[in-house]
C-alpha cells in the first residue's frame, strides 16, 4: 500500500466519530461468529454424527449405561419391592389411624393392647369407626409330617378391616364361616398341597380352606386371615385384648387432628397415622436390618461401574479423534464449542442407554413377578434413573474435556 494510501486511511480513521464503527475498505470480507445457539446446534450435530461412525466405541459405551441401568433398576426394583412387602398391610387397610403398643415400629405380633383403648376411640369426635386385629405367629401341621408356620391374621366381621384382599380363589365372606381361615396362593404347595375345602391343624385347631390371597407374603410367614374370634382362640389371645386397633376417620376430618385428639384421650397408647405407621416401618427395614445395606450397596456399585465404563469409553473415544478434535480447533471451534459437542454426545448415551435399559429391567421385572417377590418400578425411580445416568455422562465427558483443553491446533500440521 503507497504513503498515499496510508495517509488517507489515516485521514479517515481520525475524522470517523468517536464509538462509530471503522469504514470497512473495499474488497474485505467481515466473519461474525455464529450465535451460541446455532454453535450449539451444529457442534451437536457434528458429536451426534461422531458418534456413529465408530459403531464399535458406541456399543460399548452404550452396553455401559444400558448394564449400569439394568443392573441399579433391578437392585432398587427388589428393594422397592421388599419395602411393599412389609407395608403393604398398612397400605391396604380401610384405616386412616392405628393404635399401636408404646414401641412398636412394625406390623407384627407380641405386644397386645387392651380393649378399653377400642372403646375410648369410638367415643372420640372425629372417629367413624374402630376394629381391632389380632396378628401372631401360627404353626400349621402338613399331612406328611412336619410344620410350616404362618402368620395369622383375625379380623372383624362385617367389614374386615384388616383384609384379606387380593383374592385370587374365592372371597373374604368365606370367614363368616366356622373354623375356616384364607390361606395364601404362593404358599400352597409348602403347606402340603391347599385347595379350598382342605382341612389343616393350625395350633392344634382344625380349620378348612375357604379362600386364597396372592402375593401377601411379608419377610415373615405368609398371611392367612381367619375371623376375629377364631385367630384369638388360635393364638391364645385374651378376650380384652388386640394387637392393633383399626380407625376410620370420619369424612372431611383431618386424620392428623384427630390424632392428636384421640391421643390426649390415651395416653399409654400410641395413635399413628397410616403415613406415620408406613415410614415408622420403612426406617425400621433401613437401619434395622441388613437389607438396606445390601442392596443399597448393590445399586451404588452398578452406578459406578456403569459410570467407570461410560467414562473411560467416552475418553477413549477422545483419544481416537484427537486429530478431528484439533482440526475442530483450527477452525475455529472454542473449548466452550467442543463442551458442547461432548455434552450433545453424553445426553444421547445417557438418553439411548436409559431407554433400552429400562425396557430389559421391565421385562425382567415381569419375567421374576412371583407372588413371594415382585420388582417394584414405580414411574418416578425410572424416571429418576434416566436423569441420573444423563448426569453421570456429563460428568464422564467433563472429563474427557481436561484433555481436549490442551489439544494444540498446529497439531493437524505436523
Amino acid at each position: 500500500m503507497s504513503d498515499h494510501a496510508l495517509s488517507d486511511a489515516g485521514t479517515v480513521a481520525t475524522a470517523a466519530p468517536r464509538g462509530a464503527p471503522l469504514p470497512i475498505p473495499a474488497g474485505r470480507l467481515v466473519v461474525r461468529r455464529a450465535t451460541f445457539l446455532r454453535r450449539a446446534v451444529t457442534m451437536g450435530a457434528i458429536g451426534v454424527r461422531m458418534m456413529f461412525h465408530d459403531k464399535l466405541k458406541l456399543l460399548g459405551t452404550m452396553l455401559g449405561v444400558i448394564f449400569a441401568v439394568v443392573l441399579s433398576n433391578q437392585q432398587a426394583g427388589t428393594f422397592v419391592g421388599l419395602i411393599y412387602k412389609n407395608v403393604m398391610f398398612v397400605e391396604n387397610s380401610d384405616a386412616q389411624l392405628w393404635l399401636v403398643p408404646i414401641g412398636t415400629e412394625t406390623f407384627t405380633g407380641g405386644k397386645v393392647l387392651s380393649t378399653a383403648d377400642l372403646m375410648q376411640a369410638k367415643a372420640t369426635p372425629g372417629i367413624e369407626w374402630a376394629e381391632p386385629v389380632i396378628v401372631g405367629t401360627a404353626t400349621v401341621q402338613l399331612p406328611g409330617g412336619g410344620s410350616e408356620a404362618v402368620t395369622v391374621v383375625g379380623t372383624k366381621y362385617p367389614r374386615y378391616a384388616g383384609g384379606p384382599w387380593n383374592m385370587v380363589v374365592g372371597d373374604r365372606s368365606a370367614l363368616g364361616r366356622p373354623d375356616t381361615m384364607v390361606f395364601e396362593d404362593g404358599d400352597r404347595e409348602n403347606l402340603g398341597g391347599l385347595n379350598v375345602g382342605s382341612v389343616r391343624e393350625v395350633n392344634g385347631h382344625r380349620v378348612t380352606v375357604g379362600a386364597f390371597t396372592w402375593g401377601l407374603i411379608p419377610f415373615g410367614p405368609s398371611y392367612a386371615f381367619a375371623d376375629f374370634d377364631l385367630a384369638r382362640e388360635l393364638l391364645k389371645t385374651p378376650q380384652d385384648r388386640a394387637s392393633f386397633v383399626l380407625l376410620g376417620t370420619s369424612p372431611g376430618e383431618d386424620p392428623a387432628v384427630v390424632k392428636q385428639r384421640l391421643q390426649e384421650r390415651i395416653a399409654d397408647t400410641q395413635v399413628m397415622t397410616r403415613a406415620d405407621f408406613k415410614r415408622s416401618i420403612v426406617r425400621n427395614i433401613l437401619l434395622k436390618t441388613a437389607i438396606g445395606v445390601t442392596f443399597g450397596t448393590s445399586t451404588i456399585f452398578g452406578l459406578i461401574v456403569g459410570f467407570a465404563i461410560v467414562s473411560l469409553s467416552m475418553f477413549s473415544s477422545v483419544l481416537d479423534n484427537i486429530r478431528e478434535f484439533g482440526t475442530l480447533k483450527a477452525v475455529g471451534a472454542t473449548n466452550l464449542d467442543l463442551a458442547m459437542l461432548l455434552f450433545a454426545q453424553a445426553v444421547m448415551f445417557g438418553s439411548m442407554g436409559s431407554i433400552v435399559g429400562l425396557a430389559l429391567v421391565s421385562q425382567l421385572a415381569r419375567g421374576v413377578r412371583s407372588a413371594k417377590l415382585a420388582m417394584n418400578l414405580p414411574p418416578v425411580m425410572t424416571i429418576g434413573t434416566a436423569v441420573l445416568m444423563i448426569c453421570l455422562c456429563v460428568f464422564a465427558s467433563s472429563l474427557a474435556l481436561l484433555r481436549l483443553r490442551k489439544v494444540e491446533p498446529a497439531m493437524v500440521f505436523r
